[in-house]
């Protein structure tokens, strides 16, 4: 007998901690045909909202919501800027120009190391069970790359044996790598002794010490179990041809879950949305899930209403989310049905 294919529709929500506004937007959630919710806990939740984000996650998990817990601005990016670099601002990362990150802490730094473990004792008496670690990335680019702290000087010299460049050689790129790399792999491998299920997002670029050419050093971590990206559109294509990019990003991202016998996640952009291509999300939706992806995610609740990046019309954007995560379910369930059925009548 086949097993029973799940398929998790979710949103990212955040910017409130009142709980009865929480419980009815878990229950709008779910009413738009979602089961699962991405809750962020900041550097300031870790000082403000202790027992309101336990609160949280349980009531998120009464109404029958799967929950994954995000370190969005932990790290001084994405989302919010962290706090820890004004506590310690020897650890910020350094560009190879010489400028400090205004925000972004050093993925090679003890403390900030320290901190991550923090976080993560944080996210588990919260009752967190899966944390998404959104979208790693060095900052920079290949002009001006980040990080060339001391800490980072000294060990790429004892790697490599000769001072660090301020030229993006294939040493740099080797050393940025493993900088993003090392610290994931004992980041999840504390997380998994916190008895915590590890996901990513990854952004596809090269500039960011991530990429397709060096995926598969993530997916040698065996505490990270999904590995997911984000192919968001606005800006860069519009109309039919959203279809296709999605598509193929998806494809890519789930060819090399499958390789690498990883889980997968995919988030479609439900904010940002101008006023009448509200559809796009629909078709990128149907694009992912044509693709393969069976874990299929938007950013964010209320297509980013609670953020200056919303989109121009949020309640049309929303609706579009909700009606992209129907069409799912119910071709998903069709799906499953007719697989049943075949079954039965053998």
């Amino acid at each position: 007998m086949a097993e029973f294919s799940k398929l998790r529709l979710g949103v990212a929500y955040h910017s409130n901690r009142i709980l009865h506004h929480v419980r009815e937007d878990m229950k709008n959630i779910i009413n738009g045909n979602m089961n699962t919710v991405v809750h962020m806990y900041t550097h300031n939740d870790m000082m403000r909202h202790k027992k309101v984000m336990r609160d949280i996650v349980s009531l998120s998990e009464d109404l029958g919501l799967e929950v994954w817990v995000d370190n969005w601005g932990i790290d001084g990016g994405p989302g919010d800027k962290g706090y820890f670099v004004s506590i310690h601002p020897t650890e910020r990362m350094i560009f190879s120009d010489g400028t400090p990150h205004p925000f972004k802490p050093c993925y090679n730094s003890e403390l900030f190391f320290d901190f991550t473990k923090t976080w993560i004792e944080h996210v588990r008496e919260a009752g967190g069970k899966t944390i998404f670690w959104d979208e790693p990335h060095l900052a920079g680019d290949a002009d001006n790359f980040a990080c060339c702290c001391p800490t980072c000087q000294k060990l790429f010299a004892e790697r490599f044996g000769k001072p660090m460049p301020t030229e993006m050689t294939p040493e740099v790129v080797e050393f940025r790598t493993w900088s993003v790399v090392n610290y994931f792999r004992r980041a999840t491998a504390y997380a998994r002794a916190c008895g915590i299920i590890n996901t990513v997002c990854v952004m596809f670029s090269p500039s960011h010490g991530i990429s397709l050419d060096n995926l598969d050093r993530l997916a040698a971590i065996d505490t990270l179990e999904n590995i997911g990206c984000d192919p968001y559109w606005v800006g860069s294509y519009s109309g039919h041809e959203v279809y296709q990019y999605v598509y193929e990003r998806t494809k890519k991202n789930i060819d090399f879950c499958e390789k690498y016998k990883k889980d997968h996640n995919v988030w479609i952009q439900c904010y940002d949305t101008p006023h009448g291509h509200e559809d796009e999300i629909i078709l990128a939706a149907e694009a992912a899930y044509d693709a393969g992806a069976r874990t299929i995610l938007g950013w964010s609740y209320r297509a980013g209403e609670s953020n200056d990046y919303q989109a121009q019309k949020p309640e049309l954007a929303w609706r579009a989310t909700c009606e992209a995560m129907r069409r799912l379910r119910d071709r998903h369930m069709d799906e499953e049905l007719a697989i049943a059925r075949a079954q039965y009548r053998k």
